[in-house]
């Protein structure tokens, strides 16, 4: 006995105990200089995408993505740029991709208000070799604010864009709160359809889309009379829009935005939903999960609580499994967590992937299941911003 133990003590010494794998590693970004706002999409192909905005010191912003080949990205190619961009840590930019066809968006300002933007969308049917003069979504040209925007490519070629629009806003009498509206778009930008799916919604919190085998839902934080900011959905069902519903009544009443969208993810009837919220001044990540495309939800799991502040992303593995992406607090930084969940919502694995900033400026953590593959990404505040890159493993 004592000998075997004598052996044991040696090989952890001597190599024979092998550390760990860890579970973060770092990919080499496709970024240059300052560059931030990071977003990742993958679609049903499995091809994944990184998209982010650079900005240069004569104040041109400049939208980029790349291609993931293996686990490398590829070159970085730029899609649009301007000096008179709309940049900001909460609403930004975005691609989406579905075999030759793309989509892109942005922010432009159009009258000198603060929140005086429009959202542009340019669109590319030779997988990003060539792109289309821009476009914009809405077509109520007020100067007021547009944004937020989730889109989605469609089966046909189409491309589904939802966002927050305040065109009611510039009204002096009702209804003047912000609207949430869609539309579809063909692949060279005429609009097909669009919607006005509710009347009254939180002013800048982030809208979140999936396609579910039932049709396409969207999540977003409503907005009541009576300034409860709860979450809620609507769903296609045929040719029409749902009435919209909560996912979970919490009846958080709050005076002002939080600036703390949701995050959903589908797989086949399955949807799941992460949130943020704060009733009471208490602070929680929660998640919730739909097994009849989002028409109802069962009661939700409380991922975090204290010490976070949200800025929530989800993705779905090809089990069934999610995995959830948040901001805790810790002092003056922001430690940017992940954790998975099976589809009864039991906890399997959590982390902490980096650590960064508690700032604004370090914006919202992203993440993308490519099959079994965890991909996210992030900015590192500093004198000059960085997007970073990791594959994670839970």
């Amino acid at each position: 006995m004592k000998k075997l133990l004598s052996i044991i003590f040696l090989c952890t010494f001597l190599g024979c105990v092998q550390p760990s794998e860890s579970p973060v590693t770092l990919i080499e970004s496709p970024t240059t200089g300052d560059s931030s706002l990071p977003r990742l999409f993958t679609n049903d192909d499995g091809e994944t995408y990184l998209s982010w905005v650079e900005k240069s010191g004569d104040k041109t912003s400049t939208l980029k993505y790349a291609q993931l080949e293996e686990s490398a990205w590829g070159a970085a190619k730029e899609i649009a740029n301007g000096k008179d961009w709309f940049v900001n840590w909460a609403d930004f930019p975005s691609v989406v991709a579905s075999n030759d066809q793309m989509a892109a968006h942005w922010l432009q300002k159009s009258a000198l208000g603060t929140y005086d933007y429009d959202v542009r969308l340019s669109f590319s049917q030779d997988e990003g070799k060539a792109w289309g003069e821009s476009i914009i979504a809405h077509k109520d040209q007020v100067a007021a604010e547009h944004g937020f925007v989730s889109m989605l490519p469609m089966d046909d070629g189409n491309t589904f864009i939802t966002w927050l629009d305040g065109r009611n806003t510039k009204n002096e009498t009702e209804p003047n709160a912000m609207t949430l509206r869609a539309g579809i778009f063909s692949p060279n930008g005429s609009t097909i359809k669009e919607w006005e799916l509710d009347n009254r919604v939180c002013d800048c919190c982030q809208t979140s889309a999936a396609m579910t085998d039932q049709g396409l839902v969207v999540v977003y934080r409503d907005r009541s009379a009576n300034e409860i900011r709860d979450m809620s959905i609507v769903r296609m069902v045929g040719d029409e829009w749902t009435a919209p519903e909560p996912i979970a009544i919490e009846l958080w009443e709050i005076a002002g935005c939080p600036v703390n969208g949701p995050s959903v993810s589908a797989q086949g009837s399955n949807l799941a939903a992460a949130w943020f919220t704060a009733k009471g001044g208490f602070a929680q990540v929660k998640l919730g999960f739909s097994v009849n495309g989002g028409a109802n939800f069962a009661q939700p799991v409380v991922v975090s609580e204290g010490n976070t502040n949200g800025r929530v992303g989800i993705d779905h593995l090809p089990n069934g499994d999610v995995v959830v992406t948040w901001m805790d607090t810790q002092d003056d930084k922001a430690l940017i967590m992940a954790a998975r969940y099976d589809a009864m919502g039991v906890l399997v694995n959590k982390m902490q992937v980096a650590e960064t900033s508690a700032e604004r400026a370090s914006g919202f953590p992203v993440v993308t299941c490519q099959g079994e593959n965890i991909w996210m990404a992030w900015t590192e505040t500093g004198k000059v911003n960085q997007v970073k890159t990791a594959s994670i493993k839970l």
